[in-house]
C-alpha cells in the first residue's frame, strides 16, 4: 500500500518531524536537537555573547554575565552569575570553536556545553546541544549522570526552545 506523505513528513517512526526536538541519552553525554527558522549565524551571534546566556538558559541557574568579551572565540574565558540553591559565580573557557557552526566551553570540570549548528536547506538551522561527559573517567561518568542527568536533560530541552524562540526573534528583527 502507498501513502502519500506531506513534504517534510518523516519516513519512519524513529525519524523527527522537522523542528522536532530530538534527544539523545548515552552515559557519556545528554543531548537534544531543534530546527531553527533562523540562520546559523543568527544562532551563534546569541551563543557566542555571554551577555546572551541568561535569556536562553533553560535551567533556571544562569543568572547573569560579570566578565568575558562581547564576541567569545577559541581560548575566550567568561564568567557567569549562577544560582542553585546558593548563588555563585563561575568561569568558563571556550575550548570548541568554528564561526556559525560550533561553540564548546567548560569550567573547572572536564565536561562541556556544546553547541553544533548545520545549516539546513530552507536557509535555517539545526542545532544540537550536548552535555559532554566523555572526558571523565567510567565511574566518574557514570556518577555524575546519576545524579544530574536528568535535570540535564531538561534543563538543555528548555534551552533550545528559548534559543530558537530568541534566534528567530533576531532574524527577523532589521
Amino acid at each position: 500500500m502507498s501513502v502519500n506523505l506531506p513534504p517534510g513528513t518523516p519516513t519512519s517512526p524513529t525519524e523527527p518531524y522537522p523542528g522536532a526536538m530530538t534527544d539523545k541519552k548515552t552515559a557519556k553525554n545528554r543531548s537534544a536537537s531543534t530546527t531553527v527558522a533562523a540562520p546559523p549565524s543568527a544562532v551563534f551571534a546569541i551563543l557566542a555573547d555571554p551577555r546572551q546566556h541568561p535569556r536562553i538558559d533553560g535551567s533556571g541557574t544562569v543568572k547573569g554575565s560579570v566578565s568575558g568579551p562581547e564576541r567569545l572565540e577559541l581560548g575566550s574565558e567568561f564568567g557567569m552569575t549562577m544560582k542553585q540553591g546558593a548563588p555563585y559565580k563561575i568561569k568558563n573557557r571556550v575550548v570548541e570553536h568554528e564561526p556559525d557552526r560550533l561553540i564548546a566551553w567548560r569550567h573547572m570540570g572536564q565536561h562541556r556545553w556544546r553547541y553544533e549548528l548545520t545549516p539546513t536547506a530552507d536557509g535555517g538551522s539545526h542545532v544540537t546541544e550536548t552535555w559532554d561527559l566523555s572526558r571523565y573517567p567510567g565511574p566518574a561518568r557514570a556518577v555524575l549522570s546519576a545524579m544530574f542527568g536528568t535535570k540535564t536533560q531538561s534543563a538543555i530541552e528548555g534551552t533550545l526552545v528559548k534559543l530558537k524562540a530568541a534566534a528567530e526573534s533576531d532574524a527577523a528583527t532589521p
